[in-house]
């Protein structure tokens, strides 16, 4: 008698999961607070912003994905040094990627594409969750923690560049006529460009977000 094996379709429920509780119960940023220091370093402007959440999410879940193959073949005592060649690999590719690509931008993040290596919320990923799970889920769970990373470095990108300098990726959004050295009744803020600013956007959207989900306040 042959027995038939069902497999699990690739976006059931528990997959899905997998992307959409990062986003938000389970948020990177302003659930489990890592990550912080990108959120001040590189989110004065929208563009860099969103390039470093685009490079986090390909790194995140590349490495997750090669853990997961390697995972069986990988000794226990050097897990964590393999864990880290591979991150430290895959970020100097996205390093020479922007270099070649997006040049401006690869300056203006500097040092903090290298930092993507010491970036915890990879290495937490890898070692909580690749290291025990099938490619397939190991990339959902990348995918997921990277876009709920890259989505709180957006929002506060997207703040404080429209408040501080009254652009978005560098684009006039606020007609200069509005500013009062030209008879009108605006003037930038220039606290949001500041670093205290990047974590007090940060603390409304954990209080927002607390606010609107049940769970959170529950599991105080």
């Amino acid at each position: 008698m042959s027995v038939k094996i069902e497999s699990e379709p690739l976006f059931s429920a528990k997959n899905l999961k997998l992307i959409t509780d990062p986003i938000n119960k389970n948020n990177p940023i302003t659930v489990l607070v890592l990550g912080i220091c990108s959120a001040l370093a590189v989110t004065v402007k929208l563009e860099p912003s969103v390039v470093m959440a685009i490079s986090v999410i390909a790194v995140i879940t590349l490495a997750n994905v090669i853990t997961s193959l390697l995972r069986n073949t990988i000794p226990s005592r050097i897990r964590i040094i393999v864990q880290l060649v591979i991150i430290a690999s895959l970020v100097i590719l996205v390093d020479e990627i922007l270099k070649a690509f997006a040049y401006d931008v690869s300056k203006q993040l500097s040092v903090f594409v290298g930092l993507i290596i010491t970036n915890c919320i990879i290495m937490g990923r890898l070692e909580a969750f690749a290291l025990g799970n099938k490619p397939w889920p190991a990339a959902l769970d990348g995918l997921g923690n990277g876009i709920g990373y890259g989505v709180i470095l957006v929002i506060v990108g997207f703040f404080r560049e429209l408040l501080g300098s009254g652009t978005l990726w560098d684009y006039r959004v606020i007609p200069e006529s509005f500013y009062i050295s030209n008879g009108g009744f605006y003037e930038n803020n220039g606290l949001f460009i500041l670093p205290p600013m990047a974590l007090i956007i940060v603390g409304i959207i954990i209080w927002i977000q607390r606010s609107r989900t049940r769970e959170l306040i529950e599991n105080e």
